[in-house]
């Protein structure tokens, strides 16, 4: 711990989408294009320990580090209880 006294704090937190393609020609792609974080922080404490504390509650937030960098994502897919892939349909 790195008992640090922090009085109030206040975050907020916007996030940037977007989205294109076509669902008719399968090319429908979305993704996140940024997030912005804004914390307020009242504390007694010297700004270099306050600046440590945010450095590590930073570095251990797995929603942060998720976006932050490359993250993997393994996904199945089943239809009535048998594997099938997400693939775009051949069309007739």
């Amino acid at each position: 711990m790195m008992k640090i006294e922090v009085e109030s704090a206040r975050v907020d937190v916007s996030a940037r989408f977007s989205r294109g393609g076509s669902l008719l020609q399968h090319t429908v792609f979305a993704g996140c294009v940024g997030v912005d974080v804004h914390l307020q922080v009242n504390s007694p404490e010297e700004p270099h320990r306050v600046s440590a504390l945010l450095r590590n509650a930073e570095a251990g937030c797995y929603v942060m580090q998720a976006l932050a960098n490359p993250t993997p994502v393994t996904a199945t897919y089943e239809l009535n209880g048998v594997g099938i892939e997400a693939v775009a349909p051949v069309i007739e």
